[in-house]
């Protein structure tokens, strides 16, 4: 992801949780005249989701993130297949009274028009970024994004995080992607982590 935000400036890169979302954007881009790109979730085409009746009517607004889970201790900024591994990590500190905000992104060109994360952060004083790409790359861009353009560093009270791939190539199959990417329990060690820091 970190080599195609930085070589198609000017284009729209969407990124889609699952296949409703992917068809709201088209139906979005359907009715300008900008280039984009959409780049949809290899496991996302092994989910069952609800059909909506209104799919053809269904549109996405591009450059601004969505709030999927309200809550108060700490932020977490995701986008497409890794939301859902988010969501785990969220059901595994709940327990232990960890109230996480999951923001997806939407689109990562153009970002957070709104500075809605930003606002977000305020609330919760803590962020982690969350990403499968290799270290660096679209974290390290949404990263840049909050902390430095919109000067979110002003309201941390923990240093912020990023969870990324492995600096490797990904192994193959289930396991290969348990391993190389990221997955539910890390992310629920690094929330723990943060709480207590």
């Amino acid at each position: 992801m970190g080599m195609i935000i930085n070589a198609v400036r000017g284009m729209y890169v969407c990124v889609p949780r699952n296949f409703v979302q992917a068809a709201g954007m088209y139906n979005t881009l359907l009715k300008s005249n900008s280039p984009a790109i959409v780049i949809e979730s290899l496991n996302g085409y092994r989910l069952k989701e609800k059909l909506p009746e209104n799919l053809s009517d269904i549109t996405v607004p591009l450059g601004i993130p969505e709030i999927l889970t309200e809550g108060t201790d700490i932020t977490i900024v995701s986008y497409g297949s890794t939301i859902r591994i988010v969501q785990q990590a969220m059901k595994l500190v709940e327990p232990h009274g960890v109230s996480c905000e999951l923001i997806d992104v939407q689109t990562l060109l153009p970002f957070d028009l709104n500075h809605l994360i930003l606002r977000s952060l305020k609330k919760t004083n803590r962020i982690l970024f969350v990403d499968e790409d290799v270290p660096g790359g679209a974290a390290g861009f949404m990263f840049n994004k909050v902390m430095e353009e919109q000067g979110g560093y002003r309201y941390l009270d923990v240093a912020p995080r990023t969870i990324t791939a492995k600096e490797h190539r990904p192994a193959y199959g289930s396991d290969g992607d348990y391993f190389s990417k990221p997955n539910a329990e890390e992310v629920a060690a690094a929330l723990i982590e943060m709480m207590k820091e």
